[in-house]
């Protein structure tokens, strides 16, 4: 399993004349590291005085991101599997839900931009672009298996779905990243 081997061991086998892991197993890593950088900003920002009337808040946000990062963790493996089972509806299923799941993490970088330590600005602003990349190589794995299932109503419904949720989350990576912006600009 490679959520609990070392990042070199993983990356090797990416590289590798291997099948798996593959795109969908490198998205949820991505994704991965784009809600730690959320962990990190929140957890530089609890405890400190400057902050104190937004702990609460903050202290939430720290626990969806750290509930999510282990969501995506596990993901690294379970795209693997889903690879390996050929069935191209057990195929989409983990880049499905990977995209469900970036959308929850982009949406914690807002608050964080106005209530998260400002020394640490700019990484709520990597963390969006990485939620934003993850979920379009989501989208990209659940099109291509898309074409093997031979059912038109639950494609579309599946594309409806992540059409509506990519405007959502470039419209929120697109605000972080001007705000973000217009902070370190002065």
């Amino acid at each position: 399993m490679y959520a609990s081997s070392s990042l070199r061991n993983y990356i090797e086998d990416l590289a590798a004349k291997k099948p798996a892991p593959g795109g969908g197993s490198a998205a949820a890593l991505n994704a991965a590291l784009g809600v730690s950088l959320i962990s990190m900003v929140a957890n530089f920002t609890t405890g400190k005085p400057k902050y104190a009337k937004y702990e609460a808040e903050i202290n939430n946000i720290l626990k969806k991101s750290d509930k999510l990062r282990n969501d995506f963790l596990s993901m690294v493996d379970l795209d693997v599997k889903a690879y390996q089972s050929r069935d191209p509806r057990k195929a989409m299923e983990v880049p499905f839900m990977l995209c469900r799941l970036c959308l929850e993490g982009v949406k914690l970088c807002l608050p964080l931009i106005k209530k998260g330590n400002t020394n640490l600005i700019s990484d709520v602003a990597v963390a969006a672009i990485m939620l934003e990349s993850a979920f379009a190589c989501g989208y990209f794995n659940v099109a291509i298996n898309l074409k093997f299932i031979n059912d038109k109503s639950l494609a579309g419904k599946i594309r409806r779905e992540l059409d509506a949720k990519q405007k959502t989350i470039k419209r929120i990576r697109k605000t972080t990243e001007e705000q973000v912006g217009k902070i370190i600009r002065g």
